[in-house]
């Protein structure tokens, strides 16, 4: 068994596609677009075959708030070592990016960074 893919709720579902691919190399495949819904979906796949699908559609509900709350907290994404997770942290920050922590290597040894990626949704630097 394994997980296929992650799916995330954008409202700039252009946005988020550009930011996976131009900072973790991500490709796309082509738009799907469901007119009777008015969803529109893109998969993303990375090196190692994680797939990620951003999708938007009419009528999505803001979250408002800073506070954990119940559901998925956050996408991790492995570069590959220490130098790659300080690089790519910092060209984020140069480009506007938040960084909520990091670089550090947390209580269970793992060496991350973390960041407010598209629309505040919070993306780990991993090794």
């Amino acid at each position: 068994m394994r997980i296929d893919h992650f799916a995330m709720y954008v409202d700039d579902l252009e946005g988020a596609r550009a930011f996976f691919m131009k900072y973790f190399g991500a490709r796309s495949g082509g738009m799907y677009h469901n007119p009777r819904t008015g969803l529109r979906t893109y998969f993303l796949t990375f090196d190692g075959g994680a797939r990620l699908e951003v999708m938007s559609r009419p009528g999505l509900a803001e979250w408002e708030g800073s506070a954990p709350r119940v559901g998925y907290a956050h996408l991790a994404i492995g570069v590959g070592g220490k130098e790659a997770v300080d690089g790519l942290t910092e060209r984020l920050r140069a480009d506007g990016y938040s960084v909520v922590s990091g670089p550090r290597t947390t209580g269970d040894s793992y060496y991350e960074s973390c960041v407010e990626g598209p629309e505040g949704c919070l993306v780990k630097i991993t090794e």
